[in-house]
């Protein structure tokens, strides 16, 4: 069962994990997705500083975009005997059996960023991020609002199988479906990587249906920006021959914006390290939490890309 976007309060499972009466600082064990894009930088920039501040003992770990590498992390963490485990899944799927090994354990977990799938809700304390499904609706609302419903589309997808590749894609097409004129006609994996991304553009334009396409959205700026690259091999004007709406918001997004390369960033907040940490602090206490913290976000397009700029923390 996947989390709904709705605010509950979990007092007995807050207090299921319960670390009363601690003489020490926290130890927390953090398992990263990667270091694939700009984004996901600075949101491990954003972690590391904020345990830094509190005085928090942090072992992170770097899984390298696979789901065997963060799974071995989070068993070394139970071996470690931390004190509050805190992720942010590869996939959606697959978890079940490593969460239920680090409940016997007694250790709460906080998810960061994205979800996961589990029969069980009790496995996971509180989730912390971004609505992707919003995010990918917001995408899908202005770009049928600058093509007025007609548009060829190509997608780059996320990571198969992660939650914002799933939830991003959904909203999209729930927006899509209001307006018929608007085709997804190429759609695949970029893998949310600048490299993969260039090389799947690169594939559509040569495809048989790359000299209909008039529009891109890209699950993640560094896709995008990729794709931007391909597009101007190709002798192609990027957001002029082919408009391109992307998600993240990262300051390279925002340059391309104010280059006339890129049409419309929805932002996507990586700077949850306060946030994150608050909540391990109060499960770690067992005090009550949100089921589901959301982070705010905003829509930015071309006009406003040089006034935000400056302003750009990542």
């Amino acid at each position: 069962m996947r989390f709904t976007p709705a605010f509950v309060l979990v007092p007995a499972l807050a207090l299921s994990f319960a670390l009363a009466g601690r003489a020490a600082p926290l130890t927390v064990g953090f398992s990263q997705v990667g270091a694939e894009s700009g984004w996901r930088t600075a949101n491990t920039e954003s972690i590391k500083a904020e345990a830094a501040k509190r005085h928090i003992k942090l072992i992170f770990s770097d899984a390298q975009q696979k789901q065997e590498n963060q799974i071995k992390a989070l068993r070394s963490f139970i071996a470690q005997g931390v004190d509050v485990i805190a992720f942010s899944p590869v996939v959606e799927t697959g978890w079940e059996p490593v969460l239920r090994e680090i409940k016997q354990a007694g250790i709460p977990v906080v998810l960061t960023d994205r979800a996961v799938s589990v029969s069980d809700p009790s496995l996971y304390a509180t989730v912390i991020g971004s609505d992707f499904v919003e995010e990918g609706r917001r995408a899908g609302r202005w770009l049928a609002d600058k093509m007025k419903g007609q548009a060829v589309i190509a997608e780059l997808v996320g990571t198969p199988g992660s939650a914002p590749a799933i939830d991003r894609k959904k909203g999209f097409e729930e927006i899509l479906a209001d307006h018929p004129g608007m085709k997804i006609v190429l759609s695949q994996s970029g893998d949310f990587t600048r490299a993969k991304g260039k090389e799947v553009m690169e594939a559509f334009l040569k495809s048989p249906q790359g000299h209909q396409l008039n529009a891109l959205f890209a699950h993640n700026d560094d896709m995008a920006l990729g794709a931007i690259q391909a597009i101007e091999e190709a002798g192609l004007k990027p957001g002029q021959d082919i408009v391109i709406v992307s998600i993240d918001g990262v300051r390279g997004a925002f340059e391309a914006m104010a280059a006339g390369k890129l049409n419309c960033t929805v932002e996507c907040n990586p700077l949850i390290g306060p946030q994150v940490f608050d909540l391990i602090e109060a499960v770690a206490a067992g005090k009550p939490v949100p089921r589901v913290v959301r982070a705010k976000e905003g829509v930015y397009d071309q006009s406003q890309a040089a006034a935000a700029l400056p302003t750009r923390q990542y």
